[in-house]
């Protein structure tokens, strides 16, 4: 089952020649999750290949314009092309007056629904039966939540040799155990899941924390992420500024990642002074080898996990 992030937009606060603005994709089986909304976002999905027309929900960090003002092209692209299934939209306080406000004032002629749902607090936002995305409160200038998308254990390995000791015959009833259901045999037995698949196996989990300062409970919220996407704005030697801005370092993000026991660490929402990124890659390296700063339209797969 693939599981890949496309980086949509790196920037912070305003495009470079090289960066759009936050946005972040997650393609996940026929299903597209964008987390923050920059604008120009449909142009850079264009580019990146994804489509208008998938199953989509979009998770909104916070109400700063760099992280939501390319919602309403995104609503409107969608629309021109016809788009029917509905959009499900997930935010802070105010994401569903501002929809609302440019559905009143700009013609979209929506051709699809659009369910908005304004997160009150912390926890599960959204639950899906193979999947769920938990929010928390980051520490920014602004109301600003951080997301974490969390997949459900899997079931363990099949053993066939338990099942054909069992007597269960190859074919669909392999498939219903696999899936984790119990399944009747013709001579009225019941065999279970448990009776041939070994320990259930751990879901994949990516964190993004949108804009944020380091904050109680990061870490924790990012426990053993294979993937953490961290605001890393400003370097090190800037610390006083970020801090006043409501942003991080690399190596602010780097001990996250490190006590959080991470397995990849990705810096983003990257300031616009910075047209070579090697001196933030350095100083979080020090602190966690695996980091990486994110490019425009940079991809990465998370693989599956055997335990």
């Amino acid at each position: 089952m693939n599981l890949k992030v496309v980086f949509l937009g790196t920037a912070g606060s305003v495009p470079t020649p090289k960066r759009s603005l936050p946005a972040i994709l997650v393609k996940r089986k026929g299903e597209q999750l964008l987390f923050d909304c920059g604008e120009g976002v449909q142009k850079q999905m264009i580019i990146a290949g994804a489509s208008f027309h998938k199953k989509m929900k979009v998770f909104i960090t916070h109400m700063h314009g760099d992280h939501v003002l390319g919602l309403p092209g995104l609503i409107q692209t969608m629309a021109l092309l016809d788009r029917d299934k509905k959009l499900e939209v997930y935010g802070p306080h105010g994401i569903r007056k501002f929809i609302e406000c440019v559905r009143e004032t700009v013609q979209f002629g929506l051709t699809f629904p659009i369910e908005i749902y304004e997160i009150g607090g912390v926890g599960t936002v959204c639950n899906e039966h193979e999947y769920t995305v938990q929010a928390v409160w980051a520490n920014h200038l602004t109301p600003s939540l951080a997301y974490a998308l969390v997949e459900k254990p899997r079931p363990g390995r099949f053993h066939t040799e338990k099942a054909k000791a069992l007597g269960v015959p190859e074919g669909p009833l392999w498939g219903q155990l696999q899936r984790g259901k119990a399944v009747r045999l013709s001579d009225g037995r019941i065999v279970k899941p448990e009776d041939v698949l070994g320990p259930s196996r751990r879901g994949r989990k990516i964190v993004y924390t949108g804009d944020t300062r380091p904050f109680d409970g990061l870490a924790e919220f990012a426990a053993n992420a294979d993937l953490l996407i961290h605001d890393a704005t400003l370097d090190d030697e800037l610390a006083e500024r970020a801090e006043e801005d409501g942003h991080s370092t690399p190596s602010q993000a780097a001990k996250i990642a490190k006590k959080a026991k991470a397995k990849r660490l990705v810096l983003t929402h990257i300031s616009a002074r910075y047209k070579n990124t090697s001196k933030l890659l350095k100083q979080a390296k020090k602190i966690f080898k695996n980091t990486f700063v994110a490019e425009d339209f940079l991809e990465i797969e998370i693989p599956l996990s055997d335990k």
